[in-house]
């Protein structure tokens, strides 16, 4: 699947984010691990409790990671909040309402994509539980 064009604006953006979440929201790692580079360096603060590391390198080692996480949880649904957008610098942050098992948090997933449209690296950030 060929990545993103980076030159695209915040309402492809949005629309990226939007699909990203439904993908999500359908377990479908696959469909997620689509738009990442094989080389892909993701940094997470639920990864150390699951994977033994707080970042993890390379799209195999990031798709055994999910699919562990998603096996020790029930229920997950992700509400893409609002994005921002950094055409010069191509970076994506989805803010977004996450619950997972009856748990709510407020997340940001930020991504930093390469010059061929693919997210080279990705952090997530965590927030206090119990939204609105």
């Amino acid at each position: 699947m060929p990545g993103l064009d980076p030159t695209l604006d915040r309402r492809h953006m949005e629309s990226f984010a939007a699909r990203w979440a439904a993908a999500w929201n359908r377990r479908d790692v696959e469909a997620v691990l689509a738009h990442f580079r094989d080389d892909i360096v993701f940094t997470s603060p639920t990864a150390l409790a699951v994977a033994g590391a707080a970042t993890i390198h390379g799209k195999q080692a990031l798709r055994d990671y999910w699919n562990a996480a998603l096996a020790a949880i029930g229920t997950l649904h992700f509400t893409v909040d609002h994005v921002l957008w950094d055409p010069s610098r191509r970076e994506l942050a989805i803010v977004y309402d996450s619950r997972i098992d009856g748990r709510d948090r407020r997340v940001s997933e930020n991504m930093t994509f390469d010059e061929g449209g693919l997210v080279a690296a990705a952090e997530v950030f965590h927030g206090v539980t119990g939204i609105g």
